[in-house]
């Protein structure tokens, strides 16, 4: 495959709706195939799980500790060893919004070690007999079979995961997810010149950023960062939302292009656009150097 094949951009992102069955590992190579790109994915699923699976590729697999830390959400079906009401049920459930305590299982491919997750919401959505739908949006790297056989303790009639789907990572929601099948009829159609189905699908690099603070800067200074020069002030012409110092920060030209993601050199409030001091330190560059004009001069050249 070639990149004569299709007009796809070099980098960006799809959100694939993972069927139960393969491992997120196949799943993603399987739109490497389609795509002709380098890929990789944000937030592993269980063979068995369904759902959310967002596959970057090209520049964008940079991405990746972004995106891995965005919250999640789930639907599950949970089955209790036991009758319970409702109420007992609902009760127990409030007890976990906040800050937990979790060891991942025997099984996961992490150490064991005791971890502390927080759980944004949880919400009963129905009970029939035995069997429990709740929705819960908690932090990264909660494991959902753990909550649910504590929750069955706190219940008090043991509980296990019964059939798990992840309907949100981020702002990345199921409602814009596509299946292997659809994603692999858009290429199949793009190969005979029509892009434009395949191009709904992809996502620029942007999408992956809009939780997080930005730093605009101009059109002469985004070369310079693509060759990975500190920002200073001068290159700034606004910021928009709050960052601390340490702090990752989206780099964006005028238009809203993502230049790349960069560490805060000073508070957001300290930053003041068009004077001197470096801001900014440039961590993952995705723009490729050249796609703005250089607007900057190399030391000892005129």
């Amino acid at each position: 495959m070639t990149d004569q094949d299709y007009s796809i951009p070099e980098s960006g992102i799809v959100v694939v709706d993972k069927p139960r069955g393969p491992s997120s590992h196949q799943v993603t190579a399987w739109v490497g195939d389609i795509l002709g790109r380098r890929v990789g994915h944000a937030g592993t699923l269980d063979p068995q799980v369904s759902g959310v699976l967002v596959v970057m590729f090209g520049g964008a697999v940079r991405l990746a500790p972004v995106l891995l830390s965005h919250n999640k959400e789930y639907v599950c079906l949970m089955r209790l060893h036991a009758d319970a009401s409702r109420e007992s049920v609902e009760q127990a459930a409030a007890e976990f919004v906040g800050r937990i305590y979790q060891r991942p299982p025997r099984k996961s491919a992490v150490k064991r070690n005791l971890r502390i997750r927080k759980i944004q919401e949880i919400e009963i959505l129905d009970m029939d007999g035995r069997l429990v739908l709740f929705r819960v949006r908690c932090d990264a790297g909660t494991y959902i079979r753990t909550l649910c056989i504590h929750l069955g303790y706190a219940i008090g009639t043991c509980a296990h995961m019964e059939e798990l789907r992840r309907i949100r990572s981020g702002s990345f929601g199921e409602t814009a997810a596509v299946t292997l099948h659809e994603l692999a009829d858009a290429a199949a159609v793009a190969r005979e010149g029509e892009n434009e189905p395949l191009q709904r699908m992809i996502l620029p690099a942007a999408a992956a950023v809009a939780d997080l603070a930005k730093v605009v800067i101009r059109d002469t200074a985004v070369d310079a960062v693509c060759h990975g020069a500190v920002l200073a002030g001068v290159g700034v012409v606004g910021k928009e939302g709050g960052f601390a110092k340490g702090e990752t920060v989206a780099i964006v030209t005028g238009r809203g292009e993502l230049v790349g993601l960069g560490k805060g050199l000073v508070n957001s409030s300290a930053l003041k656009p068009g004077e001197p001091g470096f801001v900014v330190a440039p961590t993952s560059v995705l723009m490729q150097p050249g796609t703005y004009p250089r607007g900057w001069k190399a030391h000892g050249k005129s």
